[in-house]
C-alpha cells in the first residue's frame, strides 16, 4: 500500500511531516511526526497486522489506541498479546479490571482507560511504574490519558469505514515509534494487504 506524503518532504517511505511552529516548545524533542496508514478490508486482515505490530514491538513501547466503540481496539489488542505468545483463553477486555498484565515474548500491559472517572485515575492505577516497567503498555482510550502518556509512543487510531473494513492510521511521537512505523510498513504494506500469514 502506498504511504501518502507531504509535498514539502523530500521522498521517503513514509509521510514525515515537520512539527507545527506553533506547537514548538523550547524544550528539545521529537520535531517529525512519522504517520502511515493502512486500510483493512476484513477482521482477517486487521488480525495480520495485528501479528505483523506485535513482530515489531520492543521492551518499553507504548501503544496508544484510539477509536469509538466498536472500532477494533480490543481485537487488535487481542491479535498482538496472541501474537506475542498470550494463551488466547487469558486475553479478557479489562473494561471492568481497568488492567491486566499478560507474559509472552514480552511483559504486556493492557489498560482500558474508558471507565475511568477521570484522567488523572490513570496514574491512581500506577500506570507509571506500568510505563516505565519495560513491558509493552497497550492502552486502549488512549486520547483520554494523553498528558500522561510517554513522550514517545505509538498512537494507532482505528477508523470504522464499513461494516468489517477500517482505516487504521499511526502515528509516531517520537523516534522509537518512528522505528517501529518503518519497520511495521516495510513489513506489512506487500503481505498483509496480499494475505500474508
Amino acid at each position: 500500500m502506498p504511504l501518502r506524503r507531504n509535498s514539502q518532504v523530500p521522498a521517503s517511505p513514509l509521510k514525515t511531516i515537520p512539527m507545527d511552529p506553533a506547537e514548538a516548545t523550547d524544550e528539545p524533542g521529537y520535531r517529525d511526526t512519522v504517520h502511515w496508514k493502512f486500510k483493512s478490508a476484513s477482521e482477517a486482515e486487521t488480525e495480520r497486522l495485528a501479528r505483523h505490530l506485535a513482530g515489531v514491538l520492543e521492551p518499553g513501547t507504548t501503544v496508544a489506541l484510539v477509536g469509538n466503540l466498536g472500532a477494533g481496539k480490543t481485537r487488535l489488542v487481542r491479535a498482538v498479546c496472541e501474537a506475542l505468545g498470550v494463551d488466547r483463553r487469558a486475553i479478557a477486555s479489562p473494561t471492568f479490571v481497568l488492567v491486566h498484565e499478560y507474559e509472552g515474548r514480552l511483559s504486556i500491559y493492557h489498560f482500558d482507560t474508558y471507565r475511568l472517572r477521570e484522567p488523572r485515575d490513570f496514574l491512581a492505577l500506577g500506570a507509571d511504574e506500568y510505563l516505565n516497567a519495560g513491558g509493552v503498555c497497550l492502552i486502549e482510550w488512549a486520547d483520554r490519558v494523553a498528558p500522561w502518556l510517554p513522550t514517545d509512543h505509538l498512537r494507532v487510531e482505528i477508523t470504522v469505514t464499513g461494516e468489517s473494513t477500517r482505516e487504521i492510521a499511526f502515528t509516531a511521537t517520537g523516534p522509537k515509534a518512528a522505528s517501529l512505523i518503518r519497520r511495521l510498513s516495510i513489513g506489512t504494506s506487500d503481505r498483509a494487504n496480499a494475505g500474508d500469514q
